[in-house]
């Protein structure tokens, strides 16, 4: 799968989670920090959108903990900074 597809494939699944609050968080993260990823991130990230998502959310708004195998302070962080939803 080339890079553009890999691409593509994990904005849709990052903007089609089932609620409006899910596509704003998760989806939003993707679209403010995604072009400075390396391959390491971007298989991060395919692991995360595979978790329910209110496991992700609670890990953005700090009121829970990823499993060990998605631990990745530093991306934990700039989930938490919240500075990537759009606000109306």
């Amino acid at each position: 799968m080339s890079d553009t597809d890999r691409l593509k494939r994990l904005k849709f699944r990052a903007w089609h989670r089932g609620t409006r609050e899910a596509d704003y968080m998760i989806g939003g993260f993707f679209d403010r920090y995604s072009s400075e990823w390396g391959e390491a991130e971007l298989d991060w990230y395919e692991a995360v959108v595979e978790e329910d998502d209110v496991d992700i959310m609670a890990w953005a708004l700090g009121t829970g903990q990823p499993p060990a195998h998605l631990d990745r302070p530093e991306m934990i962080a700039a989930m938490r900074r919240l500075d990537y939803i759009p606000l109306p």
